[in-house]
C-alpha cells in the first residue's frame, strides 16, 4: 500500500511539471515551429485558448512535422475552430516579427 502511494505521488509530481505552456511549446516545436517562435507563441496561446483547445492543438504535433508554414496552416484549419486559427495565426505573426509584447 505504501509503495502504491509513493508511486502515485511520484506520478503526480512528474505530471505537475508539464504545464500547459510547456506542452504547447513542445507541441509547436514537434510540428516544425522554431524553438524561439514556439516559446513566444505558447506564452501567448495559453492565455487566450482554453485547455480543451490546447489539447486539440496538441493533436497537430502527433501527426508529425509540417513541411512548411502552408502545410501547418492547412492542418490548423482542419481543426475547424476559428478561435484556434485566429490565436495561433496572430501569435505566429507577432512572434515571428518580434512584435509580441
Amino acid at each position: 500500500m505504501l509503495r502504491r502511494l509513493i508511486l502515485l505521488a511520484a506520478i503526480v509530481a512528474l505530471t505537475a511539471c508539464s504545464t500547459p505552456e510547456a506542452m504547447t511549446r513542445e507541441g509547436l516545436v514537434n510540428a516544425g515551429i522554431p524553438k524561439a517562435t514556439a516559446a513566444c507563441m505558447a506564452d501567448r496561446m495559453v492565455d487566450r485558448l482554453s485547455l480543451l483547445q490546447l489539447r486539440r492543438l496538441s493533436g497537430l504535433a502527433k501527426a508529425g512535422r509540417s513541411k512548411d508554414r502552408g502545410q501547418f496552416l492547412y492542418r490548423l484549419r482542419s481543426l475547424k475552430d476559428p478561435e484556434i486559427l485566429s490565436v495561433v495565426s496572430n501569435s505566429a505573426a507577432l512572434c515571428a516579427t518580434g512584435l509580441a509584447g
